[in-house]
This record gives C-alpha cells, sequence and structure tokens, in this order.
C-alpha cells in the first residue's frame, strides 16, 4: 500500500522537538517514566510469571510514554515503546494474544502506537497490525443507532471509557492511509454518547448507555447509568483533545467536536473541589459518605485541560485550572521511597461497567474498588499530564528565551 501523509501527519511529527533528558533531571515526570520502565520491562504489567496481554492497560502506559518521547525527543522512550510493541506484533504482522473475536474496544488503544512505530520505521509489520485493528472496527457489533458495543460480551453497552481507546487511534489511521469516511462513523460515536449520556441539569455525563435499556442496571427511560463516574469523564475528554488534532480546520465535523469538548469541559469545571482544585470520583456527589479524589481521574482531567488549552481547543482560563490541578495532584499522591522510586498513590482499579451483575454503576460499586499505588492506570495518566504540565511547558520556555 502506497502512503501519503495528510499536513496533519507532518504536524505531529514535528512535535518530536528533542529536548535534552539531562535538562529535566528534576522532573517528575521523567523520574516516574524511568521507575515505570524498570518495573514493567516491556510493558510487562501482567502478574506473576503470566505472559503479558494485549490491552489496554500496557496500552494507557504506551500512550504516557509515547507522550514524555514527544516532549523530549529522547530515543530511549522510543526504543521502550517498540520492545514492548515488537513481544506482540510478529514479522508477518499477526498480533499474539490478540482475539478479534471478542470485539473488546479495550484492545484498540495499543494501535496508536502501531502507527507510530510505522511512521518512524516505515516496517510493513505495523501497518499491518493496525490494518487488523481497524478491520475490527468495521466488524464491530453496534446498536440500532450505530454505536458501538463495549464487547461483544456486552450487548448494547456504550462507555465513556471507549472513545479514548479507539477514537485517536481511528482518527490518525484515516488521516495517514486517507480512509475519510471513516470519520463520520468515528465522530457518530462521540454525538451518541453526547446526546444520550449528558444530564442536561449539571452538564455532566454518565458513565455508560445501553440503548436497549435491558440492563439490570440502565434507567428505563434513558437507558443511562446511575452516575457521573470522574474517570469516565477523564478517558472521555482526553479522546476528545487526541482526535481533534487529525481533523482540517475547515472541517465541520470538527467544530461539532470543539463544542462537545468545551460543553464537557465547563461542566467539569463547575464540579470543582475550591478547597482541593481537584474532582471527587462521583463528580456530583462531593458530600457523599466515602467518595474521595482518585489520582488517575484528575490527571486525565488535567493533562485534558492543559492540551486543550495549548492547543487553542479551550480558552486560556483553563491553563490556570491544570496548573492548580497539577500541584495539588502532586502535593496529594507522589511519594518518593526509601530508595528515591516514586510512587503514585489513590489510583482505583479496574473498574467493569456492565460486565457482570455486580458491576452496576452504583455509588458503593465505584467507591468500594480497591485503590493502590502504582497502577498502570495512574502511571499512564501521570506522564500524559506531565508531559503537558513539565515538559512541554519546559519547552515553550526555552523558545520563547530564543
Amino acid at each position: 500500500m502506497r502512503t501519503r501523509f495528510t499536513l496533519v501527519s507532518v504536524l505531529v511529527l514535528s512535535l518530536t522537538v528533542s529536548v535534552p533528558a539531562q535538562q529535566q533531571s528534576r522532573s517528575v515526570t521523567l523520574r516516574l517514566a524511568d521507575d515505570g520502565m524498570k518495573r514493567w520491562p516491556q510493558g510487562h504489567i501482567s502478574d506473576g510469571n503470566a505472559s503479558p496481554v494485549w490491552g489496554f492497560e500496557p496500552g494507557i502506559v504506551l500512550s504516557g510514554v509515547s507522550a514524555v518521547w514527544q516532549a523530549t525527543g529522547d530515543q530511549h522512550y522510543l526504543t521502550y515503546i517498540k520492545q514492548t510493541v515488537d513481544q506482540w506484533v510478529q514479522p508477518d504482522g499477526s498480533i499474539r494474544t490478540y482475539d478479534s473475536g471478542t470485539y473488546s474496544l479495550n484492545n484498540i488503544l495499543i494501535g496508536r502506537e502501531l502507527l507510530l512505530l510505522y511512521r518512524q520505521t516505515r516496517e510493513e509489520k505495523y501497518r499491518i497490525a493496525a490494518e487488523t485493528l481497524h478491520k475490527q472496527l468495521a466488524m464491530q457489533p453496534r446498536t440500532a443507532s450505530g454505536g458501538m458495543w463495549h464487547t461483544k460480551a456486552t450487548p448494547n453497552l456504550m462507555l465513556l471509557d471507549d472513545e479514548y481507546m479507539l477514537a485517536p487511534f481511528w482518527a490518525e489511521y484515516a488521516s495517514i492511509f486517507h480512509q475519510t469516511a471513516d470519520l463520520d462513523n468515528l465522530i457518530k460515536q462521540f454525538l451518541l454518547l453526547d446526546e444520550h449520556t449528558r444530564n442536561p441539569r449539571t452538564g455532566l455525563m454518565y458513565h455508560g448507555w445501553d440503548e436497549s435499556r435491558q440492563a439490570r442496571w440502565a434507567d428505563k427511560v434513558t437507558g443511562t447509568s446511575a452516575n457521573a463516574w470522574a474517570r469516565g469523564m477523564g478517558w472521555y475528554l482526553m479522546s476528545l483533545v487526541d482526535t481533534l488534532q487529525y481533523l482540517d480546520a475547515k472541517d465541520a465535523r470538527r467544530a461539532r467536536l470543539l463544542g462537545i469538548l468545551r460543553q464537557t469541559s465547563a461542566a467539569v469545571e463547575r464540579a470543582q473541589d475550591k478547597d482541593s482544585s481537584l474532582w471527587y470520583q462521583l463528580l456530583d456527589k462531593p458530600t457523599l459518605a466515602g467518595n474521595n479524589i482518585e489520582s488517575s481521574s484528575v490527571l486525565m482531567v488535567t493533562y485534558a485541560f492543559q492540551k486543550g488549552s495549548r492547543l487553542g481547543y479551550l480558552p486560556a482560563r483553563y491553563h490556570g485550572l491544570a496548573e492548580k490541578a497539577w500541584r495539588s495532584i502532586q502535593e496529594r499522591f507522589v511519594k518518593t521511597d526509601s530508595s528515591g522510586e516514586v510512587i503514585l498513590t489513590g489510583t482505583v482499579t479496574h473498574i467493569a461497567m456492565g460486565a457482570a451483575p455486580e458491576n452496576d454503576g452504583s455509588d458503593a460499586y465505584y467507591l468500594k474498588a480497591p485503590i493502590v499505588s502504582n497502577d498502570p492506570k495512574g502511571i499512564g495518566a501521570f506522564l500524559l499530564a506531565g508531559s503537558e504540565m513539565e515538559l512541554w511547558q519546559f519547552k515553550s520556555s526555552k523558545a520563547g528565551a530564543r
């Protein structure tokens, strides 16, 4: 397949301006990145001796490492991405441990690293593997109105989380390989969630939606789950800022996504806790007993607010909101152990909305989930937020001093 790169793709590549890593020796983001790569060699974050499995947890870690690489240009980080991906992607382009039959949207996220490695190396195996994921999207089970199911095992379920898993990859794939017809289908996913999960009173969005309204947890009138969960909103905001960069400024579809980003950001801004400058897990229930502030959620929001502000998608005040949140995050969640390793605390473990009867989206479901340190979702979100708050800002200040 002959490949021509669009202007958007060139602009994305141009982000990898080198900032010597030694100049960032005190950066908590780089310390956390380096510690994470030592903890998870080749992205091996599975328990015990289990083989590493292609999925969204290594995917979010790699997204964070990719952000660090793009902000610094340090090849050390690109090497880690390649070594991790190469344990799965075989010379013929097949993907070890990937099961297309599950139709899990969580399997799409690492596709972004396939496209990154294809751009950098032009090795066909990465293009072939990316095409495999693109074929899954073409065949993904859908609701009656065209919304993609979370997995084959969860009929009619759409989650806010899924947009981060699929949309940035899909948009970049469409940009690189000129599959512009994909964009209508991609944007439909955002529009369906915007239409059906948004609370008209608060502007916040419910975590899940069952179009059939048959799930036990689904509201019988709206089909939504019961809560506006902060990490779900974080995934959704990140997906918007990461997808917009692949849409031409004159594309009317881009304006629609910008409107959704601004409306959603404003709702999350209103839900901010004034004392901490952060957000509670259940965004609209700050006084609920047991409700807490969770690290991955607030990191995702911080990333989206700062990147959105930097790229002009959001008003400049969101930079100030991100700065306040970033300071509070470090005070509350970042620790250093006796060996000097940076520890990220306060991350909720796996939430599997709708996958089993107990995963009902109730208050208790979210608030009783275990909270751990150095969870991959938290580390990945920290590297994304830190790249925006520390590494890009450092580069901008150096450029302004020339």
